[in-house]
């Protein structure tokens, strides 16, 4: 059985982020996971962008009162990934710098990985 095509939304969004590199969408967990050489650095849930956050770019997001990710929206769990602000949708120059810092997120999360696994 074939892949089922990412939505308009995903689409565009890929359009939007192909100058960062080549962005790969993966189904996952009833959503989209976006990547680039092998590092997820955004989630989409319910056509709902999110880029992955860490201690160096977190608050950022949270000084525009942007809520992290929460799989279920009737638990208390998040994860750390954000969603830009609405105006970034409209202006690739605005989206690009929170997707550059999703990215930049997950290039830490795997130097950390790996120092950690080199230690081991």
């Amino acid at each position: 059985m074939p892949a089922q095509p990412p939505s308009e939304y995903v689409a565009t969004l890929c359009e939007m982020l192909a100058p960062l590199g080549d962005v790969r969408v993966r189904r996952m967990f009833g959503g989209y996971g976006l990547s680039i050489d092998g590092l997820t650095f955004a989630l989409i849930a319910d056509e709902i962008l999110y880029f992955k956050a860490d201690d160096v770019n977190r608050a950022s997001f949270a000084e525009l009162g942007l809520e992290p990710f929460r799989p279920m929206p009737d638990k208390p769990t998040t994860l750390s990934y954000y969603p830009p602000p609405d105006s970034a949708f409209d202006d690739r120059d605005e989206l690009l710098p929170w997707a550059r810092s999703g990215f930049e997120a997950a290039l830490r999360a795997a130097a950390k990985k790996a120092a950690k696994a080199k230690r081991t």
